[in-house]
């Protein structure tokens, strides 16, 4: 059996004193495999960012593990941890705060052979900035330039051609599209389908966009409130959803198609967002649940294998009887 690249184990990241902490990330599992790319949703609040922190150690796990190629990255430190960045690169939110105004780009895109001395001699790092620059639709002129003479669309690119440098196996993408328009966010979307392909890259995509995440993604893991609740192959996820919730954030998709509209139900969820601080006994959803029933405030559900739906793991006590065969197609940006 071939090891997933990236396996996480009862990962859990709490904030604030053992009596008062807030659980952004608790006890969180899944695998992502070379090749892969696993989309993570969930609305604001669920975790997601301090999820992606904590795997890239920019924040100290509270208990569990992150294995990448077998080495736990929670634990690790000095120079393994050094070594373990070179594996693992990250394309943030916003480029122009990732990228250092004052540096023209050849040295933002050669910084990280700097941090890493021996990857590639100096006397080819502009042919290898110019190669990367073309990798991702931009030319050779453009590494004279500073990031403030760039759309956003262009300096997302320098973004994914900086993470691109060292070559990594896991590239986790932290809303990379959610700050472009929506022609431009098709672009870069497309283009980071290709470089998977070419590079056989690992990706954890993070995404608000139920349709960016069709697009690009092979698995999807949905988060609520610090936990998993469902988990499967993307055409399981879009087409048979289980959890309430999932249902719910299918429904809230806008269809583009005026011949499908008002052929799906539209689920507008009661109430807020519980405090991560002190959530819901059992069910961390039932307090915005339209199925809740008392086994749903007693015992909190484990993520389980659906026997309607091979493949799919959710976490709710009613999940088989709730597996919406009849979901109304969600659509992705054009190719």
């Amino acid at each position: 059996m071939i090891e997933p690249l990236l396996k996480v184990q009862n990962l859990s990241r709490h904030f604030g004193s053992t009596s008062a902490s807030v659980r952004a990330v608790d006890d969180v599992s899944f695998e992502i495999a070379s090749g892969e790319t696993l989309g993570l949703v969930g609305e604001s609040g669920c975790g997601k960012t301090s999820l992606v922190r904590t795997l890239l150690k920019l924040g100290p796990a509270t208990s569990g593990s992150a294995l990448l190629d077998g080495v736990d990255i929670t634990t690790a430190s000095g120079r393994q941890l050094h070594q373990l960045r070179r594996k693992m690169q990250v394309v943030f939110q916003d480029p122009y705060q990732s990228l250092n105004p004052r540096m023209r780009v050849d040295r933002l895109i050669s910084e990280p052979w700097v941090l890493h001395p021996g990857i590639l001699p100096k006397s080819s790092w502009r042919e290898e900035t110019v190669k990367l620059l073309e990798s991702v639709g931009l030319r050779a002129e453009h590494a004279n330039r500073y990031p403030s003479e760039f759309s956003g669309g262009q300096r997302q690119r320098l973004g994914i051609a900086r993470a691109l440098a060292l070559n990594p196996a896991l590239l986790v993408c932290d809303e990379p599209v959610s700050a472009l328009d929506v022609s431009i966010q098709a672009q870069v979307v497309n283009l980071l389908v290709r470089l998977r392909r070419e590079r056989n890259l690992a990706m954890l995509f993070v995404a608000h966009d139920l349709a960016v995440v069709r697009h690009i993604a092979d698995r999807v893991m949905v988060m609520y409130l610090g936990k998993i609740i469902e988990t499967g192959p993307k055409q399981l996820i879009f087409s048979a959803a289980a959890h309430p919730y999932t249902q719910a954030l299918m429904s809230a998709v806008p269809t583009p198609d005026p011949r499908l509209r008002g052929h799906r139900k539209r689920i507008v969820l009661q109430g807020d967002l519980p405090s991560p601080a002190n959530p819901p006994s059992g069910c961390r959803f039932r307090t915005r649940c339209w199925k809740a029933t008392s086994i749903c405030e007693e015992q909190e559900p484990a993520l389980t294998a659906r026997t309607a739906a091979p493949g799919l793991l959710t976490a709710c006590h009613h999940a088989d009887a709730e597996i919406a065969t009849t979901a109304a197609p969600i659509h992705s940006h054009p190719a």
